[in-house]
C-alpha cells in the first residue's frame, strides 16, 4: 500500500507548483515524508535552495531547515508515486476560466507519471475539469489508463495567504478520489499533516463543488457590504458604525466592506458562473455581487477624487499616494489585487500615483502592472492619501505624521480663504488634507478634528 511506503519513506510525494499554497504543503509533508518539489520556475528554485521564501508563507527559516528536495527538472517526478498539483486556476479578460497552468502541470507530470502513482489535485476549478479535461492529459502523455495504472483525487486548498492562525494544519481538509479505495489513500496521507482532521466528501465533483462555492459565498457577502457602504455614503451615514451596531446582535454575521482580489474570491465565482452557463444556466445572484465588487476600485477613485474637490484640489496633475497595492493586508501577493483599479482610475484624471508598499513582491508587481513602489519616506507634498490595504507596518503610522507628508500649497477659491483660515484643531490648520481610509484603520472623529477631510468604505 502506498501510504505504509510514504510513512516509511519507501516511496516520496511530489508537489507540482511551488507558490503560496504549494509550498506550504511540501514542508509540511517533509516532516513525514520524503518530498520532491517541484516548480518550472528556475528562479524561484533557486531562492529555495538558498532559503528565501519570497512568498513569506512558512518563513525563510522553515525553508531552509526542511528537507524538500527543491528541484526545476520535471524527470525528478519519476520518483515519487503521491503527486499533489497546486497550481493557480486564473481567469481570462472576459472573465471565463484560464486552465493553462493546470493543464500545463498535467502535462508536465502525465510525461513523468509511472504506474501505480496517485495523482491530487488542490487547484480551485469548477466541478468536472479533475476528470474530464485533467485526466485525458495524464493518459495522453503517459500512455496509462486512469482507473488501472494510476489513480486521481482532488483536495481543495484551504490556505488563507497571510494568516498565520488559519494555516494547512489547522483547517479541515476536504478529500476526494475516484473510488473508495484512492479515498482512504488519500485522507491517510493528508491526515499525516493536517492535525484538524479530514473530511471525507462522496466525490471529487463535489469536493470540488464545495470548494468554489465556499468563496463565492464570501464573495456575496462582501458585496451586500459594499453595496450597504455606497448607500450610507449616500446618506451620509458612517458604514463602519452602522455594522458594529448590527453586530451586537448574535445571528449577524460580520463582514466589511472592501476591494475583493487575490487568486481566489475574486476569482472562483467566475469558475461556477462559467459552468452553470455552459449547462444553461444563467447565474443572477453570484454575477451581480461579481460586478459590484469588480467595480470598487474605481468607486473609491471617484470619490477619493470628489474630496480633492471639495478641498479645492486642482486634480489634473496632483500628487496621490496609495499606501498598499497587495490583494489582502500582511501578505506579498499581488494577483489579481483591485487596489490597481484606484491607480489606474486616478491617472485617467490626469493623478500622479505613488505606491507605498514594503511587503509586496515588487517583481511581480512590475512584471504584471508596472508599477514601481517608493519608500515611506519620500513620500511628501502629496494632495491626497489612500491607504488601500491594512498592512500592520502601516498601523503604527500615526495622523500626525500623516499630515506632515501632504503639499501645504493649495488652490483655494478667494471664498474659501476665511474658512480655512479660521480653521484650527489642537493647534493645527486644518490644511484640508485628505485622507481616504478604505478598510478604516483611523478613528474618524481624531481624524476630522485634525482638519482632515475623510473618507472611507
Amino acid at each position: 500500500m502506498i501510504y505504509k511506503k510514504i510513512i516509511n519513506r519507501q516511496e516520496k510525494i511530489s508537489v507540482i507548483g511551488l507558490g503560496y499554497v504549494g509550498l506550504p504543503i511540501a514542508v509540511a509533508f517533509s516532516k513525514k515524508a520524503e518530498v520532491i518539489g517541484y516548480d518550472l520556475n528556475k528562479k524561484k528554485i533557486e531562492l529555495y535552495k538558498s532559503g528565501i521564501d519570497p512568498t513569506k508563507e512558512v518563513g525563510d527559516e522553515a525553508v531552509a531547515s526542511c528537507s524538500v528536495d527543491f528541484t526545476y527538472d520535471e524527470t525528478r517526478l519519476r520518483d515519487a508515486r503521491f503527486h499533489i498539483i497546486a497550481v493557480p486556476t486564473p481567469i481570462n479578460k472576459d472573465h471565463t476560466p484560464d486552465l493553462t497552468p493546470i493543464k500545463s502541470a498535467s502535462t508536465i507530470l502525465g510525461r513523468n507519471l509511472t504506474k501505480g502513482s496517485v495523482v491530487v489535485y488542490e487547484s480551485t476549478v469548477y466541478p468536472g475539469v479533475t476528470e474530464d479535461i485533467c485526466v485525458p492529459i495524464l493518459e495522453k502523455e503517459s500512455g496509462l489508463k486512469c482507473g488501472y495504472d494510476f489513480k486521481v483525487g482532488y483536495s481543495p486548498e484551504r490556505i488563507n495567504p497571510g494568516d498565520k492562525e488559519h494555516r494547512l494544519e489547522t483547517i479541515v481538509k476536504v478529500v476526494s478520489g475516484m473510488d473508495d479505495e484512492t479515498l482512504d489513500t488519500i485522507a491517510r496521507v493528508y491526515e499525516l499533516v493536517v492535525e484538524a482532521g479530514v473530511y471525507r466528501a462522496e466525490s471529487i465533483k463535489v469536493a470540488e463543488a464545495a470548494k468554489v462555492i465556499e468563496n463565492a459565498q464570501r464573495d456575496i457577502n462582501i458585496a451586500f457590504m459594499n453595496e450597504l457602504s455606497i448607500i450610507f455614503n449616500k446618506m451620509g451615514i458612517d458604514t463602519k458604525a452602522v455594522l458594529k451596531a448590527s453586530g451586537t446582535k448574535w445571528n449577524f454575521i460580520k463582514f466589511t466592506p472592501g476591494l475583493v482580489g487575490g487568486h481566489c474570491i475574486g476569482v472562483d465565482p467566475y469558475y461556477l458562473t462559467y459552468k452553470a452557463q455552459e449547462i444553461g444556466y444563467h447565474s443572477q445572484i453570484i454575477l451581480a455581487g461579481r460586478k459590484i465588487n469588480d467595480e470598487m476600485g474605481k468607486y473609491v477613485a471617484e470619490n477619493t477624487v470628489k474630496c480633492m474637490i471639495k478641498a479645492r484640489k486642482k486634480i489634473n496633475g496632483s500628487i496621490v499616494a496609495i499606501f498598499g497595492v497587495t490583494f489582502k493586508e500582511n501578505c506579498p501577493d499581488v494577483r489579481n489585487t483591485r487596489v490597481v483599479d484606484i491607480i489606474s482610475e486616478l491617472e485617467e484624471y490626469g493623478v500622479q500615483v505613488q505606491v507605498v508598499d514594503p511587503i509586496a513582491d515588487k517583481e511581480d508587481l512590475w512584471r504584471e502592472y508596472r508599477i514601481n513602489t517608493c519608500d515611506l519616506d519620500k513620500v511628501n507634498k502629496v494632495d491626497a492619501i489612500i491607504f488601500a490595504v491594512p498592512h500592520k507596518e502601516f498601523k503604527s503610522i500615526s495622523l500626525e505624521n500623516i499630515k506632515k507628508m501632504y503639499n501645504s500649497k493649495h488652490t483655494y477659491t478667494l471664498d474659501a480663504i476665511t474658512e480655512v483660515a479660521a480653521t484650527y484643531e489642537n493647534g493645527m490648520q486644518n490644511d484640508n488634507c485628505v485622507l481616504i481610509d478604505v478598510k478604516g484603520m483611523f478613528d474618524r472623529k481624531k481624524a476630522e478634528q485634525m482638519g482632515f477631510i475623510y473618507w472611507r468604505l
